[in-house]
């Protein structure tokens, strides 16, 4: 394996909309979501571990998830475990990690990518990491995974590359926010649309000098302290510092500015599992299109559910098509399948009544 391969894992998220599984104490990244027998964090350990070494992955998270990532992946050690302070978006915990690495090893290839994704053919995406890898160690751009849309989404952001470029690594054009359905069936038509899917790779060098130009105040801001990084006194000056550093996410902060951006389309499925409904969409499912994890069931009269408990549990429907089903120690949840965007609101709501204590 190359020892320049370092990956790092987002794993800081609270993945609200896959409540009442997903809660702050314990969120979707850390659950077997999939019913597999692993967590979302630890498939994606295991794939990335497949060309990266163990020990150059990185897992970026928030100080109260330290403990539950330790214990979910014991082959790491703590020092492995970046911790955020403060929410502050994506930029400024891919800075910390890039100018970690780069202390370590100034050679270094990066790859950044989310703790909750569902990706099913492991070596087409160890493929396509492996040709972004090669392109970043021989020139100085920063790569993104492009997803070939198979619909007119509007909850994700698109890429535009450059429609001349006749290799399978193109320019980016620009970045696209969500757009809306009938913006969206114009992106599929153009046909040099992708989907974003917040995977990129780059050289430590290539990162650390685009942050310095597009972003220099929080480049500052963390490079004082670079003699503290890797070190007993890093902790410290990242309470101090995190918290300062602006709130702005990688996309807006360097990526929609760089002239040096690059995308390569995936050959691999792909799907975020940011809702119930996406989990639905990749599970098997029975003869009556019910998606199931865990439960055992007896069904009548009822189709197109997506049921979820946490343990071995029989779970008996009459007469209930298209719902959420999740039942927990603390919480059951029956919901509209057609309304799963509106269980993030749910939440206030049930904060309003209850406190914090099933959130």
């Amino acid at each position: 394996m190359n020892k320049d391969y370092y990956a790092v894992i987002m794993a800081g998220g609270i993945g609200s909309r896959f409540w009442p599984m997903s809660t702050q104490e314990f969120p979707k990244q850390f659950h077997d979501m999939l019913g597999t027998g692993q967590t979302l964090l630890q498939k994606t350990f295991s794939r990335l571990n497949k060309i990266i070494p163990s020990e150059n992955i990185y897992i970026l998270t928030n100080e109260m998830y330290l403990e539950i990532t330790l214990k979910q992946l014991p082959g790491i050690t703590e020092k492995q475990v970046v911790l955020e302070p403060a929410m502050r978006n994506t930029a400024p915990c891919i800075l910390l990690s890039a100018l970690k690495i780069k202390k370590e090893n100034p050679n270094a290839l990066m790859l950044v990518a989310p703790s909750d994704h569902w990706i099913e053919d492991e070596a087409a995406f160890a493929n396509d990491v492996q040709a972004c890898f090669d392109a970043a160690q021989r020139e100085d751009i920063l790569l993104t995974l492009g997803i070939e849309p198979t619909f007119p989404n509007t909850g994700y952001g698109y890429i535009e590359s450059e429609k001349s470029s006749a290799s399978q690594i193109k320019p980016v054009k620009q970045f696209r926010e969500k757009p809306d359905y009938n913006t969206a069936k114009q992106f599929l038509e153009a046909g040099n649309f992708l989907w974003n899917a917040g995977i990129f790779i780059w050289s430590v060098k290539s990162i650390t000098a685009s942050f310095k130009t597009y972003l220099n105040r929080m480049n500052t801001l963390f490079s004082k302290g670079m003699q503290t990084l890797n070190t007993s006194e890093e902790k410290q000056f990242i309470e101090h510092t995190y918290p300062q550093a602006e709130n702005i996410s990688i996309d807006y902060g360097i990526l929609e500015k760089a002239a040096n951006v690059f995308v390569k389309k995936a050959t691999f499925d792909w799907n975020d599992l940011g809702t119930w409904g996406a989990l639905y969409d990749k599970l098997n499912k029975n003869e009556g299109e019910n998606a199931i994890v865990n439960a055992e069931t007896l069904l009548k009269n009822s189709d197109k559910n997506m049921i979820f408990t946490d343990r071995k549990k029989l779970v008996v429907l009459d007469g209930i098509e298209d719902y959420i089903v999740v039942d927990k120690e603390d919480v059951l949840l029956l919901f509209p399948k057609a309304k799963e965007q509106d269980i993030k609101a749910l939440l206030q709501e049930v904060s309003n009544k209850f406190g914090k204590k099933y959130l």
